[in-house]
């Protein structure tokens, strides 16, 4: 494949969009208006966007470009590329790239996607970065016959419909070991009887109300919600405390080895234990609740198994408040009841639940692995085929997709 290189505007009209003015006779047409939400990761067709234009939205703030267009994000993020699937209006985030000559825009889309990290470092800005036109209109591609945009797009197309095929097997690999582990849990939890309030299995108390004044930059650690990082207690994003007036105000929230917390505004269930001696001594924010056993006969593990069960989800879902994050906190969980087994059983259902749980993640981490892999070899074989480092014109998809080092 011959390696013209011109700027893009030598191919294409560069078009910026904009936003109309929220007056309500501008929105809800049958306009579709693209903006950087309404992309994926990869080259696609949009077809559909979440949110739509009348005629009169176009005429006060935005503008339409033909179907078979490109659109590009250019902020936040940017280097996204989708191709317009019909006449449509699009935001300030992107930029339309109308074809000025024949072209084929699914293969300088491809391109423009394999070179997504040189788009990005034209970006410019103090608070955020975004590619203008100027730049843009300036970025160099690759500009083959007619014959070869086509060829190479066909074959691109077969290819990377092939791996998006296998990353989205690889995801329902890990949702289907995901609910797999959930039923196994909730079978074993639901198994157990003896219902009563969980207060009297467990004792919570939520970490104090403290203002970002009491901040220092040196002291006793204060556990944020990004502290609790797979099943564990750590010092991540901490801020820290004066000593003294944590003897004074705050001494009952320290922590100690083996105490568990829990989000009240966080993923549901997900219990971190505290392992760490660094951790120990420390205070939770507000919104992290201690767990501590209420009882000697109580097994900790256990109490984990029943805060990831749907028992427990289904009873804090009807108690969680807050119009626009779902909280709970140590007054909801007054209300919810659990079962109390014996403490053989409660070692069995926590051995049951550590085992699926860990199955889960095995599998978990065996696909994002694989869709890490696929990802990069997608990204080699378009920049490969784009750049004519290989000839495709007789290939087999199979024997050039085994050939391209990830």
């Amino acid at each position: 494949m011959t390696r013209n290189m011109m700027p893009i505007r030598r191919v294409f009209r560069v078009v910026n969009g904009g936003t109309p003015s929220s007056e309500p006779e501008n929105w809800g047409g049958d306009i579709p208006w693209a903006t950087p939400a309404d992309f994926t990761g990869c080259l696609t067709e949009i077809t559909t966007t979440r949110r739509t234009l009348t005629p009169a939205g176009v005429r006060s703030g935005s503008v339409v470009v033909p179907r078979g267009s490109l659109l590009v994000s250019t902020r936040a993020p940017i280097g996204y590329v989708g191709i317009t699937g019909s006449d449509m209006a699009f935001n300030q985030g992107c930029r339309a790239l109308v074809p000025r000559m024949a072209a084929d825009v699914r293969f300088f889309g491809y391109q423009l996607e394999a070179q997504r990290l040189d788009l990005q470092a034209q970006g410019l800005g103090t608070t955020f970065l975004e590619l203008s036109s100027d730049k843009l209109s300036s970025f160099t591609v690759v500009t083959p016959s007619l014959d070869d945009q086509h060829r190479i797009a066909d074959f691109l197309d077969a290819e990377t419909a092939r791996i998006d095929q296998l990353i989205e097997l690889y995801g329902q690999l890990s949702r289907l070991a995901a609910e797999r582990s959930q039923r196994v849990v909730d079978k074993a939890v639901e198994a157990c009887t003896d219902i009563v309030p969980l207060r009297y299995i467990v004792r919570f108390r939520e970490g104090p109300g403290i203002m970002a004044v009491d901040f220092h930059t040196a002291g006793v650690p204060l556990i944020r919600i990004a502290g609790l990082k797979k099943g564990e207690v750590t010092l991540n994003g901490c801020n820290f405390l004066d000593p003294d007036k944590v003897a004074s105000q705050w001494s009952q929230f320290r922590l100690r080895l083996d105490d568990r917390l829990i989000s009240g505004s966080a993923t549901m269930g997900e219990v971190s234990v505290v392992r760490d001696p660094d951790v120990v001594g420390s205070v939770p924010y507000t919104g992290l609740i201690i767990l501590r056993p209420a009882q000697a006969n109580v097994d900790m593990k256990y109490v984990e198994a029943f805060l990831r069960s749907s028992l427990f989800s289904r009873q804090i879902n009807l108690l969680k408040t807050g119009a626009t994050m779902q909280h709970f906190g140590p007054t909801h969980l007054s209300q919810v009841r659990a079962p109390l087994p014996s403490p053989d059983q409660q070692r069995r259902v926590a051995a049951i639940a550590h085992e699926a749980q860990r199955h889960a993640m095995t599998c978990e981490e065996l696909a994002t692995r694989q869709v890490a892999l696929l990802s990069e070899r997608r990204h080699a074989l378009i920049h490969a085929a784009v750049t004519g480092q290989f000839d495709i014109s007789s290939a087999s998809g199979r024997n050039v997709t085994e050939g391209v080092s990830a």
